[in-house]
């Protein structure tokens, strides 16, 4: 076992002979860009193109070497906190869920103190960084977003694919191309917010004081985006606050990587916090802390419930009220009106179902076909999905990895004994646990709408179909309505103009990202702003202004340029 490597030092564009200076340079020498004349924008963001990783193609020998060196090594993930390294003793293991005998990192684990200094290190940290002008704070993600788009690419898109199961692809679009839309466009967004000020008079000057919150923001990240994981902790702390970033435990390879790219781009210490270790422990300090500003989540409904009545239990204790920001589970749906295209429809159910074994927020989960065109729809998902292979991740010919862990895949594996009883598989329902958690796509039909697989969230590659008479189109779209507790993603199928207005005014409230002809999965930052209500979330939209907003504490200061030096009025005057 070795230490976790740094990350090798490496200029963001090869045509720097010397790195530029960092923001923590110059403060250090008292100057700061502030004393610079000028008025600075921030390079406009584009959204970062997906690589093919092609036969041939650069991108895809240097992710095989990468994947390759990795795949020798087992490094050691302390905590850092406060900028330092600190290792407890009591670790636990990273594995790949393809190959669960492999372990890739030991990882050590937090204990109540370390959170408490955690707290105290994101205390020390905030007084410097809330005062850094919101350029310099900028400065830091835009090299990041640099770093992770140049050299450190196939590194992290390697720990994504190895310590999660995710294909080439599907890492790509993931720990590359969205986390480096993250960290690009919320500098873009955080300009165009500090941007908008008040009106001003003659005689006075208004302006908007966008100040970080009061005290730390607590981010819970989950293994399923490695992109979420790098968005939560940051997308807080380039507002100016600092943070305490409890990773997920299984997708720890990624986000310590992710904490290294942060580093190498000037990161100061005590900004972030990294500590993983029992999630119900570190929730606990964090949570009851009087200096608790605000929380950062994505996870299950279930795990965010209870943090907001912790929160709302606490509410005396706190010195303010803290920022409740969470998306969380989903029953993402398809429906499918007479008049789909139905190659279109299967082609969506198999990639919206299926990619990423299904382990997505958005992942389709439950599909409304017509009878109409449920035999063709069927087959074709039954064709392309006998093709599909499923395998180890870095044989690049593979469609699907393994689901994450042995509670996952117990989870899952249940749901399907119960369609084998209750209903009927299409296809698929073939697992192996034998060398990793291998679920094989499984498309299920039933002809009960209120099924427990149409209603409950599995969170696997398991697709259940409602096959619907096609006069009951407007039934139907009240049955998608009520059926699900959630609304994070839906998808309509149709080629029929008055279907699409009718779908889109009965699921308006069913969906948070809504998709006219396309799977519910695959949203892009800055173009699909992604949230999820009811049972999904807060809806405050990563990947937007919208979610900016929640992390700075407004003050509205009012300049009198020459301020009255008589009390009275001029209506007091006499006649």
């Amino acid at each position: 076992m070795s230490a976790a490597p740094a990350i090798p030092a490496a200029n963001v564009r090869a045509s720097n002979s010397n790195p530029p200076a960092t923001p923590t340079d110059r403060v250090a020498d008292g100057t700061g860009l502030a004393a610079f004349a000028g008025v600075r924008h921030v390079p406009a963001p584009v959204n970062e193109p997906v690589k093919s990783y092609a036969p041939g193609s650069p991108e895809r020998k240097a992710l095989k070497e990468r994947l390759a060196s990795m795949s020798a090594e087992r490094i050691e993930i302390p905590l850092v906190i406060g900028g330092k390294e600190i290792r407890t003793g009591d670790v636990a293991h990273t594995v790949m869920p393809h190959a669960h005998e492999h372990v890739l990192a030991d990882w050590h684990k937090a204990t109540r103190e370390h959170v408490g200094q955690a707290i105290d290190a994101a205390a020390k940290a905030h007084r410097e960084w809330a005062a850094w002008s919101w350029e310099d704070r900028a400065a830091v993600f835009l090299r990041a977003a640099e770093l992770l788009a140049t050299t450190r690419r196939s590194t992290l898109n390697a720990a994504t694919m190895l310590g999660q199961s995710k294909t080439a692809f599907q890492a790509e679009i993931d720990s590359a191309c969205e986390l480096i839309d993250f960290w690009r466009f919320n500098t873009g967004f955080a300009q165009e917010l500090y941007r908008e000020q008040p009106l001003s008079p003659a005689g006075f000057w208004n302006t908007m004081d966008y100040r970080p919150l009061e005290g730390f923001v607590y981010a819970v990240t989950p293994f399923n985006f490695t992109a979420i994981g790098g968005n939560l902790p940051t997308a807080p702390a380039l507002m100016g606050n600092t943070v305490i970033w409890k990773p997920a435990a299984t997708a720890m390879l990624s986000a310590w990587y992710t904490l290294k790219i942060l580093e190498e781009a000037g990161l100061p210490p005590g900004v972030i916090n990294f500590v993983p270790g029992d999630a119900a422990m570190i929730s606990d300090v964090a949570l009851s802390h009087r200096d608790l500003a605000g929380v950062h989540f994505t996870g299950s409904t279930a795990v965010f419930n209870n943090m907001w009545k912790t929160i709302g239990g606490n509410m005396a204790n706190y010195r303010s009220y803290p920022r409740i920001v969470g998306e969380t589970g989903g029953k993402d749906f398809i429906l499918a009106h007479a008049s789909a295209d139905p190659a279109a429809l299967a082609v969506a159910i198999v990639r919206g179902g299926f990619e990423y074994q299904g382990q997505k927020c958005s992942a389709a989960s439950r599909v409304y076909v017509p009878k109409s065109l449920w035999p063709e729809v069927r087959d074709r998902c039954e064709a392309m999905m006998k093709e599909i292979r499923v395998g180890d991740v870095r044989d690049f010919r593979n469609f699907m990895g393994a689901v994450i862990d042995r509670k996952a895949f117990t989870k899952i594996s249940e749901y399907l004994g119960d369609a084998k009883q209750n209903a009927k598989i299409i296809a698929g329902g073939k697992t192996d646990d034998s060398t990793g958690y291998f679920i094989w796509p499984t498309l299920v039909e039933t002809a009960d709408p209120n099924y427990r697989l149409l209603c409950e969230e599995i969170f696997g590659p398991v697709v259940t179909v409602s096959v619907y008479d096609d006069a009951k189109w407007e039934q139907t779209l009240k049955q998608v309505d009520a059926t699900s507790p959630y609304a994070l993603t839906g998808a309509v199928f149709t080629r029929d103009g008055k279907a699409l207005r009718e779908a889109s005014i009965a699921l308006r409230n069913a969906a948070g990202n809504f998709y006219v002809n396309d799977k519910p999965t695959g949203a892009v930052v800055g173009q699909q702003p992604f949230g999820g209500a009811r049972g999904s979330g807060t809806n405050d939209k990563a990947g937007s202004k919208l979610n900016l907003m929640r992390w700075v504490s407004p003050r509205a200061v009012k300049e009198t340029l020459v301020p009255p030096t008589d009390y009275r009025y001029p209506f007091m005057e006499a006649e």
